[in-house]
């Protein structure tokens, strides 16, 4: 039994392909090859098809949550948050298809999207805030919290990988377990709870993300918005008061 499905398939030199490429591929192919297809006839009409009716609802959805987690309009956001969703979605879901390693089982990968969201974090907090209002952050409340600011963006992005990969992981190695001694209902049951656990795992992934890039992104100006709005409420409310 391989913990890792990163298992050389084929080597030239020191150019090797191995199982998490080779799935990673295939998931992309995936992804691509079926966004074609259910676009390529996109209408507006009263009469959709089930692909774009789907398709609508997932991003209805998405732009909703991505809404309610940062409180700013979900266009910005859409397709790198999206993409990821998508991705480990279908990378989980195919682990039903015998003989398929689900990318997201091995570190390498793990390590990659997380190393994406790092990468996002401080590009989106530039556009939104610039330069110098990003790197503010890292010094507040105090500039002795620099430090301590600068190891959490690891730490973070360390915990990212590690908790997708070790309950993908866990999850195909308890289900390989579970065959040798039960081969028959058990682990259809733990096959079903891992399909479930993959989609619980790719939308936290997802919601993660776009909390680190929120937080990346919010303004100074909460407090002085907050003083405008009550200086508004304040003259409204002393333009409706009745004299004397």
């Amino acid at each position: 039994m391989d913990i890792s499905p990163d298992v050389p398939l084929w080597q030239w030199e020191w150019i090797i392909l191995n199982r998490t490429i080779l799935f990673t591929w295939l998931v992309m192919a995936i992804l691509v090859i079926g966004s074609w297809f259910i676009t390529r006839r996109l209408t507006s009409g009263p009469r959709i098809s089930r692909g774009q009716n789907l398709l609508e609802v997932l991003v209805m959805e998405l732009r909703n949550q991505i809404r309610e987690v940062s409180q700013q309009e979900p266009g910005p956001y859409m397709p790198f948050v999206g993409t990821l969703f998508l991705f480990i979605v279908v990378s989980n879901i195919l682990s039903i298809v015998p003989g398929y390693y689900a990318p997201t089982s091995s570190i390498s990968t793990t390590a990659a999207l997380a190393t994406c969201v790092f990468v996002a974090v401080p590009i989106y907090g530039i556009a939104h805030q610039g330069l110098l209002g990003y790197l503010k952050q890292y010094i507040q409340p105090s500039v002795f919290m620099l430090p301590f600011n600068i190891i959490g963006e690891f730490s973070r992005t360390l915990a990212l990988a590690v908790r997708l990969y070790g309950n993908i992981m866990s999850g195909s190695v308890i289900g390989a377990i579970l065959l040798g001694f039960v081969p028959l209902f058990v682990p259809i049951l733990m096959q079903a709870f891992g399909l479930l656990t993959g989609m619980i795992q790719a939308y936290i992934f997802a919601v993660l993300a776009m909390v680190y890039i929120a937080s990346a992104t919010q303004n100074d100006q909460g407090p002085a918005q907050e003083q405008d709005t009550d200086n508004t409420d304040s003259q409204t409310t002393s333009t409706h008061t009745p004299t004397s």
